[in-house]
């Protein structure tokens, strides 16, 4: 059991589980869940033994692309190529999850580079979501 599991809202469940299918190589791993009305609510999805929840907190909800279009702070604070409020995921081939996710569509934010650490990339997904790949060295 993980000790830790990373929450993301977005604004469309259903869409970010198939997309995220595609281009990362998450499957649907737990229960799904929705509001009776076409939403969503909860999804669980899972690569390699990483966890990650996917939840729909309402029609109030905005995702960071969104919000970075309706705000101008936020547009600044994602101009940055770090990974903000997003999730580290450890992939073993991290070339072919690059071409992968490229493929698929995902916005690459830094591409694939050898670090003390690892090599690693990150990618937004349609909703600004930030993801961090990396293989270890």
């Amino acid at each position: 059991m993980a000790r830790a599991v990373p929450m993301l809202s977005y604004e469309d469940v259903g869409t970010a589980v198939d997309w995220l299918g595609a281009a990362f190589g998450f499957r649907e791993s737990g229960p799904r869940f929705d509001d009776g009305e076409g939403h969503v609510t909860h999804a669980e999805l899972s690569l390699d033994g990483a966890t990650v929840f996917l939840g729909w907190p309402g029609p109030d909800y905005r995702s960071p692309k969104r919000h970075a279009q309706e705000c101008e702070q936020a547009a600044r604070w994602l101009a940055t190529p770090w990974v903000i409020d997003g999730v580290h995921v450890d992939v073993e081939d991290l070339d072919a999850h690059h071409e992968r996710a490229k493929a698929a569509g995902a916005t690459i934010i830094r591409e694939p580079e050898d670090l003390p650490f690892g090599r690693l990339y990150s990618a937004a997904d349609p909703e600004g979501h930030r993801w961090m790949f990396m293989q270890s060295g």
